[in-house]
This record gives C-alpha cells, structure tokens and sequence, in this order.
C-alpha cells in the first residue's frame, strides 16, 4: 500500500468535514499574524513616496496681523492747564503664499527613493515568507489535532477493553477460576488508563485551542491530512538545496535589504555634496492708521489706507565644509551597516540550507515510521487476539492479555504520529525550498497582491484616504 492510501486513517471522509486545504485558506485570510504583515507592508510601501517628497515642492500659506494704539500728550503741564492730546491708532494684516523647491541635494533623494523601493521587495518576500510560515503552521496544528483526538480514542477503547477485563476478572474469581491478584492488576490497568485518557483529552483541547489561534475557527471534524502534491517537492536532497538557494524568499529579502543598504550608503554620502533651492514668495499686506480728527496738533486727519504687493525670488547654495564630523560618522555607519546586511544574506543561506536537510531527512524517517508502526499494530493486534485465546483456555493470564493489550495502544498512538510526522515532514521540505505557497498548493482563496497597494500609492502627491477608503 502507498504512503497516500496509509495516511487516510478513515475508509471514507466524514460529511462535512473539514479538510487541511480548507483549514490553510482559512487561515490564509483570517490568521492575525499574517494580516499584521500586510499592514505593515502597506505601511512600508508610504516610504516611496516619502521619499520622493525630497524634490517635490513645498508650498505655505503664511498670515499675519498687528494692531497698535497711542495717546500723545503735547507740553509738560507747568502751568495747571488742559494740555492738547493726540489718539492714534495704526494696524496691518499681511497674507502670503510661500514655495520651496529643492533643485539639487547632493542626490540624496534619488537615493533614498531608490533605498525605499528596495525595502519594499524586501518586505513582499518577508511577507511571503510569513505566508509559508502560517501555512506550515496552519498544517502542523491541523495534523496536531487530527492525532492526538486520535490518541484519545485509542485510549478511550483501551479504557472500555480494561473496563471489560475488570468484569471478567471478577467474574471468574466469584466462580473460583482467577485469583483476587487478577482482579488487582486488572483494576490497576484500568486506574492507569482513567489517567492516561485524562491526559489525552487535556492535550486534545490544548491542540484545538492553537488551531483556533491559528487558523481563526474552532476545528469540527478533521479530514484525513494528504501529502502535498508531487510537484511541490524537488527529487533529491541536492535539487532542494538549489531550488532554496534561488527562490528562498527569506534569502531573497535579504538581498534586497543588502540594495537598500546600498543606496543608504549613497544617500549620506550626498549630505557632503553641495545643496541648491529655490524659494519664491508672493505676499499682499493692507496697513492702516489713524489719528484723531479732533486733535488740536493735526486737525483733520482722517484715516488712511494702503494696499502694498510684492513678489520676490530668491535662488540659496549651500556648500559644505565641515559639519563636525557628524556626516562622516554617518557614511562610515552606513556602511557598516551595508556589512551587516551582507553578511545576514550568507547566515540566511546556511539557515535555509540547514531547513532543507533537516526536513529532508525528517521526511524520509516518518515515512519509514509509517511502514513499520503499520506493520507493528497489525503484528500486536494479532499478539491480542492469541493471547485472549489462550487466557481463555488457561495457558495465559490476565497480566498477559494487559500487556498485549498495553503493546496494541503503543503502536496504535506511534503510528499516529508517524502518520502525523510524515505530513507534516512533506510540508516543512515545501516550506524548506520556498514553494509553500497558495498558488502551488492550488487553495481556493482570493490572493492577497501587494504590488497592487504598492502601485496605488507610490506616485500619489496628495491625499488622506488610504486606496481601501479609509
């Protein structure tokens, strides 16, 4: 029989139930994790335009109004008379619209654009890379589940087997044909098993509690796990480390930090090199004063206004010098930096390496498991029934049908778990090489398309609604 046939731990599919395809494409469009990682990504992709704001033009609109009072008193008051006054009062309100425009910043901008771009595909990959985890994740809480409800049932019937063994125990020593020892080991068994079965359904619920997490329901009945498609899995050990070095998107995301890095470089260095603007201003101010017609010094002055427009612009160069040594500690922090990124690229390719061989032979060892734990319950399922057959005719005790019955559940739960093991082994070795994607796997679930955000907001000049709406 093949692995496949092996691994369908049922004749036939529940009605209904919930298949491991299903469960990923749930958690593909419900998993908290991976819907943080698109925000975040949406965010990152603000940077381009951000920093293509660095030559675009500044344009302020600048208001300002005065108003003053004055009281004039003419003479010094020696002779004890009513001395001439003089009221007065002057305002102005002065209204202006200013634009800047960077001509030249050293190519700091260019730069930056080109640094922000860069970190934009490298969060795409992060992002697909947190797909293939919460895919992998999804798989291993779905397979988690499937066992060890499985592993539960098994102990639920080795409960209900010793339950039966304890009747018949007790039967046979109320007519004289067992001993009161029987009986003992007998109850012993099933005390053992009472526990056990706690403890199965204790981790049961821990299971089912990370699947929720996981893929955002609570699982109903689980189908049977399938192996993933041929095409998923490269032939040999060698083909999946090559397809993992180039298509990795964990490493690929780190080449593109290394670009970024590169073009931060290039951005501080332009903090040294000369700096030309241009600023232009249109300004409008409206004055006014106004003296008191009834002042003895200046009869009859009423008040007077004017209207004053100008324009003016003006071109600014900035050459640098020295600026305290500060632009220099940058560029050489940059580079640094742009090291460290490149160095991350070499540790991301042994850890991808590393992954591969790993699921690899993690892959093969459940496969082998799976064989030989079948061939392990069919042999001690057959121990079981000789054993009863020979309790039954004295040749046996009681103790002997427990330990066959013991050696049946062993197997029984080992090869749940190697069926476990062997599914998930064949998804982590997709995860491993970087194919461990919605569209390989063929999920029937809208695909999330950052590039489509991307495009959206990367030439936007204004505007507060995010391109969702908001």
């Amino acid at each position: 029989m093949s692995l496949s046939a092996v691994l369908l731990l049922g004749s036939a599919n529940l009605a209904g139930a919930e298949s491991l395809r299903g469960a990923m494409a749930k958690a593909y469009a419900n998993n908290h994790d991976l819907n943080v990682a698109r925000a975040q990504l949406r965010a990152t992709d603000e940077n381009v335009p951000i920093a293509k704001g660095g030559l675009r033009p500044t344009i302020s609109a600048l208001g300002q109004t005065q108003a003053a009072r004055a009281r004039t008193t003419f003479g010094d008051n020696t002779e004890f008379r009513r001395l001439p006054t003089q009221n007065s009062r002057t305002g102005a309100l002065q209204g202006a619209i200013e634009i800047n425009q960077t001509i030249f910043d050293g190519f700091q901008t260019p730069n930056n654009v080109s640094a922000a771009e860069a970190q934009v595909r490298a969060s795409q990959k992060n992002l697909d890379n947190t797909v293939q985890n919460t895919l992998l994740n999804t798989i291993t809480v779905y397979m988690n589940v499937r066992r060890d409800r499985e592993i539960a049932a098994f102990r639920r019937q080795s409960l209900a087997f010793l339950n039966e063994q304890v009747r018949a125990a007790r039967a046979r020593f109320d007519v004289g044909e067992g001993t009161r020892t029987d009986v003992a080991q007998a109850q012993s068994q099933q005390a053992l098993a009472t526990a056990l079965l706690n403890t199965a359904l204790a981790q049961v619920a821990s299971s089912e509690a990370q699947y929720l997490d996981v893929v955002g329901d609570p699982p109903g009945e689980l189908d049977a796990g399938t192996l993933p498609p041929r095409s998923l899995l490269p032939g040999n050990i060698s083909q999946a480390i090559t397809v993992s070095q180039n298509e990795h998107p964990a490493i690929l995301a780190t080449q593109f930090a290394v670009d970024a890095a590169s073009f931060q470089v290039k951005s501080t260095e332009g903090q040294r090199l000369p700096n030309l603007s241009v600023n232009g201003t249109v300004e409008n101010t409206y004055s006014l004063s106004d003296t008191d017609p009834n002042s003895s010094s200046l009869p009859g002055v009423d008040v007077l206004t004017q209207n004053q427009v100008s324009a003016s612009v003006s071109a600014r160069l900035t050459v640098p010098i020295y600026q305290g040594g500060i632009v220099s500690a940058r560029v050489r922090q940059a580079k640094e930096v742009l090291g460290q990124r490149r160095i991350e690229v070499d540790g991301t390719r042994d850890q991808v390496r590393s992954a591969v061989a790993t699921a690899w032979a993690q892959r093969q060892a459940a496969e082998a498991n799976v064989t030989g734990y079948r061939a392990q319950v069919s042999a001690a399922q057959l121990a079981l029934n000789g054993v009863i057959e020979e309790r039954n005719v004295g040749q046996r005790t009681t103790l002997d049908v427990l330990n066959a019955q013991s050696d049946v559940i062993t197997a029984q739960i080992l090869l749940a778990g190697a069926q476990r093991d062997a599914v998930v082994a064949s998804y982590t070795l997709a995860s491993a090489i970087g194919h461990l994607s919605p569209q390989r796997l063929g999920l029937t679930v809208a695909a999330y398309e950052p590039e489509e955000h991307y495009q959206a907001v990367k030439d936007k000049w204004y505007g507060l609604r995010t391109p969702d709406g908001r």
